[in-house]
C-alpha cells in the first residue's frame, strides 16, 4: 500500500525553526509496534499517523505518538496533521479539518495568504486545574532558587487534554539558567502517588521584542528532555494567564516564543478567555512542509 510521508516545521515562520513532526498517512495497517518504531526513528518528539484518507464522523481518524508511546493529545502534532489533511489530501482551501484524536476530536481552523495556508488555530478542550505545589519544592526541582519564581501566582497543574506543571519565574536570566534534575523530578511524583507531567516554565522577559512570553518545555516522562515549541504546553498556559488575570484582563492575545535556549526558535500565538468561570483556548502556529517521500 502506498503511504506517503511528510517532515514538517510546526510553529515555525522559516525552516528549520520550530519543531520538526513526521507524519505517514494510510496508516491503518500499521501496527502499535511499528508506529511506536516509526516514531523513534525519526527522533522527533512525536509523530502523527493518519488511518485513512477517508473521513469518519466528520473528521479524520488520526493517531500521535511519542519516543514513550501513544499520546492522547499534542498540541504540534495536531496542527501539523491537520496541514497535511488540508493540502495533501483535501487539496484547496478550506476553513476547518476536525482530527479524531485520543482525547477526543479537536478542530482546527485556517487562515490564508496568497492561496496557501497561513496561521493553523486549534480550539483545545476547556482546561481543567489541578493541584498546587509548594515553590521551594519546584525551585529545587528546577535548580533554582525560590526567589526566581514569581510568587503572585501558583505553580499549578493544568490539562486542556495532556497536564502540565505551569511555573511562572521572574525573569528571563532564571529561566535560562532552569536545569530539570530528573532525580527531584521523579521522585515528586512518585511521592505524590500521582503520573509525571510536563513542565513549563515562562516569563514576561523575551529575546524578542516582538514576542510577549517566552517558556521552556521538559517532558522527561516521555523520553523528551526538552521540547522546542508545545502547543498542548500553551494552551494550559493560555488557560491559566486568563484565569489568573496575568496581564490584568480576563482575555489574552499574545505572541509566545519557545526553543531559543536549544537553537530552535518557536513561533505560537495563544488567544484565550474567561467568560463567567468558563474558558476557551486556542492556539495557532504556522507549517512549513519539508520533505514529502513514500514510507518504504
Amino acid at each position: 500500500m502506498n503511504r506517503p510521508f511528510y517532515i514538517l516545521d510546526v510553529f515555525a515562520e522559516e525552516k528549520y525553526a520550530g519543531n520538526q513532526l513526521a507524519v505517514v498517512r494510510n496508516a491503518a495497517g500499521i501496527s502499535d509496534a511499528e508506529m511506536l518504531k516509526i516514531t523513534r526513528e525519526t527522533k522527533f518528539s512525536e509523530a502523527t499517523f493518519i488511518l485513512s484518507d477517508e473521513p469518519r464522523n466528520s473528521g479524520y481518524d488520526v493517531r500521535i505518538f511519542g519516543p514513550a508511546g501513544e499520546m492522547p493529545f499534542a498540541g504540534h502534532p495536531t496542527l501539523g496533521t491537520a496541514y497535511v489533511i488540508q493540502r495533501e489530501i483535501i487539496s484547496k482551501p478550506v476553513e476547518k479539518v476536525i482530527l479524531n484524536l485520543k482525547v477526543g476530536q479537536i478542530p482546527v481552523t485556517f487562515t490564508y495568504k496568497d492561496g496557501k495556508a497561513d496561521v493553523l488555530w486549534m480550539k483545545q478542550k476547556e482546561p481543567v486545574f489541578g493541584g498546587q505545589y509548594e515553590s521551594n519544592v519546584i525551585a529545587n526541582m528546577l535548580s533554582l532558587k525560590n526567589d526566581d519564581i514569581d510568587r503572585h501566582f501558583p505553580v499549578q497543574g493544568v490539562s486542556t487534554g495532556l497536564e502540565f506543571l505551569i511555573v511562572p519565574l521572574k525573569t528571563l536570566s532564571a529561566v535560562k539558567r532552569a536545569k530539570l534534575n530528573k532525580d527531584e523530578y521523579f521522585r515528586l511524583f512518585k511521592h505524590l502517588k500521582k503520573e509525571p507531567i510536563g513542565v513549563l516554565i515562562f516569563c514576561p522577559e523575551t529575546y524578542s521584542k516582538q514576542n510577549n512570553l517566552n517558556v521552556r518545555v521538559f517532558a522527561e516522562h516521555h523520553n523528551i528532555p526538552e521540547d522546542p515549541a508545545t502547543g498542548s504546553g500553551n494552551g494550559c498556559l493560555a488557560g491559566y494567564l486568563v484565569k489568573y488575570r496575568y496581564f490584568g484582563t480576563n482575555k489574552v492575545d499574545v505572541r509566545v516564543e519557545q526553543g531559543y535556549e536549544i537553537g530552535r526558535p518557536s513561533l505560537l500565538f495563544l488567544k484565550s478567555e474567561d467568560s463567567d468561570g468558563k474558558i476557551e483556548v486556542n492556539v495557532g502556529g504556522k507549517v512549513i512542509l519539508l520533505v514529502k517521500g513514500e514510507l518504504v
